[in-house]
């Protein structure tokens, strides 16, 4: 195990991860139900902490104080970073972090002081989805594997396996953007129909590059099972909301059914495009390409830790800082 490892930090993480997919619930619960208005002051809702919570209020003062306990913990753990994690580069994106949720805050402000205008509104929930896959990034960052010797395959055909996923996770984040546009009625329907083809496409090739040229690297195999399930939960999840949002106009109230079919069609959006970023992850981590071992001279490494010319090698390495578990200061 690497020293840099420390479970404490590692956990923190990984609760910040999960609390800001909470998150993204609760705001995907506050567009879903209109009730983005339903509080107009802001930090304080009515003037105080704590507001009747009925009808809209109930969810619109509910995502504000769940966003105060993420951006707490979010506060803690850059500081935690800062002060406890030796590798400048994970340091660095704790703060990142911060900015985002310091932004966030703000752009959550300008929603409620402008009513809601759709630039701002898209803006709001796209920069939701990169903070959560940076909270995920994170927490796989101080955990154990990142940080320990993880043998290499090498990757012969083309695309790289790297490329595809980091296609994959940049058309999935459109995809999201294109999803909240129509949420919030700056789109149509047919941007996110195009984007959802060509995501579809992108995981096929990826998970077909994994198949044939990684048949008994586990780790890509799970991560390119538990994508592939995402996806096509993602597909029926969207199927079921735009014939229950059909089904529903007309209606004075909408069904209960297609709001929650919507909020979990959101959310899951979400977990798709943190499981492209862990499959990006996961492919830089393990994956070489053979020019790349060519232009090192015939080296095939461990990441942090590489092979040098024969396996049985051990040496240690500074080329890939992302991979390293070395300090960095």
């Amino acid at each position: 195990m690497n020293a840099a490892y420390k479970p404490a930090l590692h956990l923190y993480a990984v609760f910040t991860a999960i609390a800001t997919f909470l998150l993204l619930v609760a705001g995907a619960l506050v567009t879903s139900n209109e009730a983005g208005l339903a509080v107009p002051d802001w930090p304080l809702s009515y003037g105080s902490l704590f507001p009747p919570m009925v009808g809209g209020i109930f969810y619109e003062h509910g995502h504000r104080l769940v966003a105060t306990f993420v951006g707490l913990l979010t506060v803690g753990l850059a500081v935690a970073l800062l002060f406890v994690e030796p590798r400048r580069w994970v340091r660095r994106l704790g703060l990142v972090a911060l900015a985002a949720v310091v932004a966030q805050g703000i752009l959550g402000y300008l929603t409620v002081k402008f009513l809601l205008p759709p630039a701002v509104s898209v803006a709001h929930a796209s920069l939701a989805q990169i903070f959560f896959c940076i909270t995920v990034a994170l927490a796989i960052f101080t955990g154990r594997w990142w940080q320990s010797e993880v043998p290499q395959v090498q990757d012969t055909g083309s695309p790289r396996l790297q490329t595809l996923a980091l296609a994959a996770v940049a058309a999935t984040f459109l995809q999201l953007v294109s999803g909240a546009a129509f949420r919030h009625n700056a789109f149509g329907i047919v941007p996110h129909l195009i984007g959802a083809a060509v995501v579809l496409l992108l995981i096929i090739l990826a998970g077909r590059a994994m198949r044939i040229r990684f048949p008994d690297a586990r780790l890509l195999r799970r991560s390119g099972a538990m994508l592939h399930a995402l996806v096509g939960t993602q597909l029926l999840l969207g199927a079921a909301a735009w014939y229950s949002r059909v089904a529903s106009r007309g209606m004075q109230q909408t069904p209960d059914s297609t709001i929650w079919l919507t909020v979990i069609h959101t959310v899951f959006g979400a977990l798709v495009l943190a499981g492209t970023v862990v499959l990006a992850l996961v492919a830089h981590r393990v994956v070489r390409h053979e020019r790349d071992e060519k232009e090192r001279g015939g080296e095939l490494e461990f990441v942090g830790a590489p092979i040098g010319k024969g396996p049985g090698h051990l040496a240690s390495s500074a080329r890939l800082p992302l991979g390293s578990g070395k300090a960095q200061s």
